[in-house]
Formats: C-alpha cells, sequence, structure tokens
C-alpha cells in the first residue's frame, strides 16, 4: 500500500464498476455521506509505517449544516500519552479511528485529510444486456446515479431501448393514477363512432330503427351480467285500464318472453317466422303475452334470452336490408295499426320501460336512454294522444268535444311541455284527432319531465300523482293526462 492511499481509491473504482442491479434507493443529492463505509485500515506491524497510514475521517459537513453523529472510537490496547496542548505528534498518540474526528496540527488547525468519498454520476460502462435491463428500475427512479448516467447515455443512441423507455415511464404514470378505474359510460357509444367513422357500414341501420337497436342492445347487456337465479326474480308489470291502475306477476325470464311474443308482430309484417306460429295467434298485444305464457310447460328461464335476441337482431338486419319503402309497411296490434317506423319505436320504448323493471327487480341501476331516441319515444306518444282522446270519449271516459273543426284545420289545442331530458314542445288537438295542433288556439298548458311523462304513458304512475305543472282549463288537462296514462299496455 503507498502512502498516498491510490490502492484503497482503485479498490472502490473497481466495486464501483462491477454489474449489478440494485434495490429501490433515493438520488444521488439525497445521499448521507456519514453512511459511506470507509475502506478498512492496514494492520499494524512491519508492512508500512504508521507514518505512512492515511488519516481517516468522516466526511466534512456543509457550512450552517447539522454536524452528522462521530461514530464511537474503537478501544486500542494501551492508550497513549496526550499532548499538553491537546494535539498529537505523529508515531506517539492513538491511532485514528474511522469515522472519528482526524488530528490536528500545532496550530489547533485539522490536518489535512486524506481524498474524501463521493458519488460518481459519471457513466459507467455496461454492456447493452446490462443497461436494457435495467430499464424498468430507469423507470422506477430506482437506480443508482451512475446507473441512471449510463442509462440515459445509452438511450441517446439505441431507438429500441428509447422506445420501450418511453412505455415503461408511461406504464409508470398509470400505476400513480388519481382517477377512477370505472369505465366511461360513454365508452362504447364513442368507440362505434370512431369505428364508424373510419369504416363505415356497407348497410347501414336505417334512422328509424336505430331507437330499437340500442334498447335491445342495452337491455340484453343487463342480461348479460345477471346470475341464474335472478332470471325467477319476481318482477311486477303495471298499466292503466280505463280509470284504474292493473298489474301482473311474473318473473325477469317471464318478461322477456312477453317482449318476444309482441316483438313477433314487427316479424310477421317482415315476413319473418313468428314465435307464436302467425296464423292462428292473436294480434293483440296483452292476448299475445298470455298465449305464449300459457304454451310453455314449465317456467322461462335464462334460455329464452338467445331466441328473443336472435330475433330482435333478424328483425334489424331485414329491416336493413329491405330499404326505404319498409319503413312505411303496416303493423297489426288488433285494435288499431301503426307504420313500421312507429311500431319499432313502440317497441324500443316497451324494451326500455321492461329493462327498467328487471332491473328494479336485481338491484341494477338502468339509465333512461339517449335524448335524441327519449324524444322521438315522446313525440310517438303526443302524436297517439288525440286518438287515445277520440277513444275515451267514444267510451263516455271524457269530456264532450267543443269546437269541431274541419279535417286539417288548427283547433283548441294543450300545450304539452316536456323538460329535462329528449324535452320540446307539443299541441295537442283536443277535439278531433284529424284537427291540427296550434299555438294560437291553446287552451291550457302541462309542463312535466321527460322521464316522468314516459313514466305516466307506461303506467307506472296515476294521472293524478303525476308532478305536472298546470295552467288553463282544467278538463282539457285531466283528459289529456288520463288519455296519456290509456295509451299503456301489458
Amino acid at each position: 500500500m503507498s502512502g498516498d492511499g491510490r490502492e484503497s481509491e482503485g479498490g472502490e473504482e473497481e466495486v464501483r464498476g462491477a454489474r449489478r442491479i440494485p434495490g429501490p434507493r433515493g438520488a444521488a443529492d439525497d445521499l448521507d455521506l456519514a453512511s459511506v463505509p470507509l475502506p478498512p485500515l492496514p494492520p499494524h506491524g512491519g508492512t508500512a509505517p504508521d507514518e505512512a497510514v492515511p488519516e481517516q475521517a468522516a466526511p466534512k459537513p456543509e457550512r450552517d449544516g447539522p454536524e452528522p453523529p462521530a461514530a464511537e472510537p474503537v478501544p486500542e490496547p494501551g492508550p497513549g500519552p496526550e499532548a499538553a496542548d491537546g494535539g498529537a505528534e505523529a508515531g506517539t498518540g492513538p491511532e485514528p479511528v474511522p469515522g472519528g474526528p482526524g488530528p490536528e496540527t500545532a496550530d489547533g488547525g485539522p490536518e489535512a485529510r486524506s481524498p474524501e468519498l463521493f458519488v460518481s454520476s459519471a457513466p459507467v460502462d455496461l454492456p447493452h444486456q446490462v443497461l436494457k435491463a435495467l430499464l424498468g428500475a430507469w423507470a422506477l427512479s430506482a437506480c443508482s446515479a451512475e446507473e441512471t448516467a449510463a442509462v440515459e447515455d445509452h438511450l441517446t443512441g439505441c431507438a429500441p431501448c428509447a422506445d420501450e423507455a418511453l412505455r415503461l415511464r408511461d406504464a409508470v404514470g398509470l400505476l400513480h393514477t388519481d382517477g377512477s378505474l370505472d369505465l366511461d359510460p360513454t365508452l362504447r357509444t364513442r368507440v362505434l363512432d370512431g369505428c364508424f367513422g373510419r369504416r363505415p357500414a356497407r348497410i347501414p341501420v336505417p334512422e328509424w330503427a336505430a331507437p330499437y337497436d340500442a334498447e335491445t342492445a342495452r337491455l340484453d347487456a343487463l342480461l348479460r351480467d345477471i346470475g341464474d337465479s335472478e332470471w325467477h326474480a319476481p318482477v311486477r308489470l303495471q298499466w292503466f285500464e280505463e280509470e284504474r291502475q292493473v298489474s301482473r306477476r311474473t318473473t325477469v325470464a317471464g318478461v322477456i318472453g312477453h317482449l318476444m311474443a309482441v316483438d313477433g308482430l314487427l316479424s310477421a309484417a317482415l315476413g319473418l317466422d313468428d314465435p307464436l306460429d302467425g296464423g292462428e295467434a292473436p294480434l293483440d298485444p296483452t292476448e299475445r303475452t298470455e298465449t305464449y305464457w300459457s304454451a310453455t310447460r314449465r317456467p322461462p328461464t335464462r334460455a329464452v334470452r338467445e331466441p328473443w335476441r336472435a330475433q330482435s337482431h333478424e328483425l334489424i338486419r331485414t329491416a336493413s336490408f329491405a330499404g326505404r319503402n319498409v319503413a312505411e309497411t303496416s303493423v297489426s296490434y288488433g285494435a288499431f295499426a301503426l307504420p313500421l317506423q312507429d311500431a319499432a319505436l313502440d317497441r324500443a320504448f316497451e324494451c326500455w320501460v321492461h329493462g327498467g323493471d328487471i332491473a328494479d327487480a336485481v338491484d341494477y341501476p338502468y339509465p333512461a336512454p339517449s335524448a335524441a331516441h327519449l324524444h322521438r319515444m315522446i313525440d310517438l306518444a303526443a302524436r297517439m294522444l288525440p286518438g287515445a282522446l277520440a277513444g275515451r270519449r267514444g267510451a263516455g271516459l271524457a269530456g264532450p268535444a267543443k269546437d269541431l273543426v274541419p279535417a286539417g284545420a288548427p283547433g283548441r289545442s294543450l300545450h304539452l311541455e316536456i323538460e329535462g331530458h329528449g324535452g320540446g314542445d307539443w299541441y295537442i288537438a283536443l277535439d278531433s284527432p284529424a284537427a291540427v295542433g296550434a299555438p294560437e288556439r291553446a287552451v291550457a298548458q302541462v309542463a312535466l319531465d321527460g322521464v316522468e311523462f314516459c313514466r305516466l304513458v307506461a303506467g307506472h304512475i296515476s294521472p293524478v300523482e303525476a308532478a305536472a305543472g298546470q295552467e288553463g282549463d282544467r278538463e282539457a288537462i285531466r283528459d289529456v293526462l288520463f288519455a296519456a296514462a290509456s295509451l299503456s299496455r301489458l
């Protein structure tokens, strides 16, 4: 060992360049230099004179900083005498202790010490495979200063490692996100819009069939998430007949069977197979449902989901391939008939309402349709209200007509103001289905929330309980609210 301590320094450089993957540690500027181990002192003896041993001391603290605690002195076998002035001459005093204070000069100042240990930030020479293996630790800021410098120097010249490092840094950012892990409710719509925007469908779904397509898909997603036992959960279906509310008890599987039986009316109109064998099946929705339920020999189970979804898919595909003229095809409901485009909207409304019934039975959230689809459902109900008023008037359940006008002429009207989701303004002709509602002939006004109005049309709330803002002719208001509830059915 030379007197200037070069052998010790060379050993430190040798250790520093060794290949290793360090554990988590702080940055280099946060390292406590007092905790860095010093190289061992040589043994006493004839190998080297005492004065050749370099003085070992703890790093000198920075100015105005706290002084690091000194290590406890190691007892020597025979303490040497101390000089009278507090100093010690070379070879006469005790050996310097690692981590302890160094000897002082005659004038009381500290004697010159050996070069202090330091952590170098210069890049070390490591092979490509080792640097590639360090990328994960580098992304987590777990590398030492030398390794960090070596990795970053390597990334400037290695494109594959630079790409991998960028991906790892992005992945580390995801580990510390504070956002919710729940999927965005609009994710499906945005993904589909993006897909269709890049590559439009060769044969798109007609616009009038879009609400039916959306609501059957939403209900199918709900059915996919429920368990086998929940298919037998009790569901109470509600609707209005004349002046009173009636209900029918069934199960989740029974509701899907009801939807499939009534959707068969659209299948028959398009020339598809009717689940009730067509020819002798009744046209009235309630009678069709009772026929289907009575024909099943055992209570329906989740097996009903596949034929119902296959039927709805076939309806949408057939309507898409049929072209524009099919939208006006008449669909008979027995007591009345609707064009196919309105019948599909009616089935979308029914699918949403009964989807909500199922969701309530299994305690599952089920939001309202999109604003555009809900607006079209409300518009269909508003267009059907004059005919429902005339039917109730013929049965003696509504007040007599007060101002008959020719067909197509503006007549006495009620202003129906729908607020919120899917809202708008409609003017309902009060005296004749052939009259036209007009703002200048309005004699009353009713304000309702969009979802609340749909619940009234579905028979889920009473006309008396409807939270409506009312103004004007009280008899006209009552007749319109009860007519809206009469649109409901099983």
